[in-house]
């Protein structure tokens, strides 16, 4: 459990040096350049994410179970990603009216994600890792759409294809990710 949990501090720590730290973050970009802190990042996250991966494969072996979800939810958890991916993939497509409205869909997706996932999964070790996300992400949206505010932020949007091609774009990857990928890499079927 301990990696999972150096895991998630170091991911979402340095994902998060924007909300807690961003005078630090200036700094750090002005004395090395903006190369040399995009490297240490990478790094750091990458790190965090194998630590996730490898500590989170390890600790579900022998997880508390804290409660035992009905089977359905695994249902309503496949129903509320298919969102989600749609917002992961409207974060990247320029334009989107769906980025233009909300403004960083990509956090909304990883907040529904891990929400989901916390309704079909009640080991202790999916309650640490999808709340860490949870919590992650509510914080960092509200500061993210608080940062937007004061400077003025607004992300044009280009009409409703753009909305259409990430709409396509994340039913096809969610499909993908749910017959597949999940059970492949997961080791769970979903649906």
């Amino acid at each position: 459990m301990l990696l999972l949990i150096v895991g998630l501090l170091l991911f979402l720590g340095i994902h998060s040096v924007r909300v807690f730290a961003d005078g630090w973050r200036t700094n750090q970009i002005t004395q090395r350049g903006e190369a040399a802190w995009k490297g240490i990042y990478s790094i750091i996250a990458v790190a965090g994410f194998v630590l996730i991966i490898w500590g989170f494969s390890h600790a579900r072996v022998d997880s508390l179970i804290i409660w035992q979800p009905p089977h359905w939810t695994r249902y309503l958890t496949a129903i509320l990603t298919l969102p989600a991916f749609i917002l992961l993939v409207a974060a990247y497509v320029p334009g989107t009216k769906i980025k233009s409205r909300l403004g960083h869909p990509m956090v909304l997706g990883v907040k529904l994600w891990a929400f989901a996932h916390l309704l079909a999964n009640g080991k202790l070790v999916d309650i640490i890792l999808f709340g860490g996300f949870l919590l992650w992400a509510i914080v960092l949206y509200r500061a993210s759409r608080r940062r937007d505010r004061a400077a003025g932020t607004v992300y044009p949007s280009a009409g409703f294809r753009r909305d259409l091609v990430a709409i396509v774009i994340g039913i096809v990857a969610w499909g993908l990710f749910a017959s597949v990928l999940h059970s492949w890499l997961i080791g769970v079927q979903p649906l």
